[in-house]
């Protein structure tokens, strides 16, 4: 996925053999969202690719989709070296994980950057926050029409080059901006999108 990136990552990605999806709105979520239109797999991933997961770990996480351990999986991050997650984010998801929690009843810990599930799932849910609300969204809307959301451990090292959602004031305004929106939206009724 490219909308916009100057850091050259997509022409690597190309030169690599990828097909990269390009998308000319700004935001997270129509990054996101443009991926999973553009995907025709059964199963799609989602996975930050600024070196602080491991995607090699995706293959096992579709797995556990197709054996019906789960609708939704997401990774739940585990730092494993100093500074791999600062002290502000780590806090921040902890208190969106309450939010989460007495919104839903999930009980997770983390909103989970690596995630996996059925490109049709994720389709019937409606998904239309394009900016920092999207992974957020996707979950609260999985919780509403009854997929099951679960989490599993994942290592997550210091990420390469700098956040412009959590390594900066403004950013994190933005993100905390959409998720309170989504956290405000009427709940889906169960069965409705599925």
């Amino acid at each position: 996925m490219d909308n916009g990136s100057r850091d050259g990552s997509a022409e690597l990605a190309e030169s690599l053999g990828a097909t990269v999806v390009r998308e000319p709105r700004r935001g997270f979520g129509a990054a996101c969202h443009a991926g999973l239109l553009a995907s025709e797999a059964e199963f799609v991933c989602f996975c930050d690719c600024d070196g602080s997961l491991d995607p090699g770990l995706l293959p096992d996480f579709v797995r556990r989709i197709a054996d019906g351990e789960s609708d939704l999986l997401l990774g739940r991050r585990r730092p494993v070296e100093r500074g791999a997650w600062p002290l502000h984010a780590r806090t921040g998801n902890a208190v969106l994980a309450r939010m989460l929690r007495r919104r839903t009843g999930l009980r997770l810990h983390d909103l989970g950057p690596m995630r996996a599930a059925r490109r049709a799932d994720l389709l019937g849910l409606g998904l239309t926050d394009r900016r920092s609300g999207y992974p957020l969204q996707m979950v609260v809307r999985a919780a509403d029409t009854g997929l099951r959301v679960t989490e599993t451990d994942v290592p997550y090292l210091a990420r390469t080059g700098k956040s412009k959602v959590t390594g900066t004031w403004r950013g994190t305004w933005h993100a905390v901006r959409d998720m309170r929106a989504v956290l405000g939206e009427t709940p889906v009724p169960v069965g409705a999108s599925r």
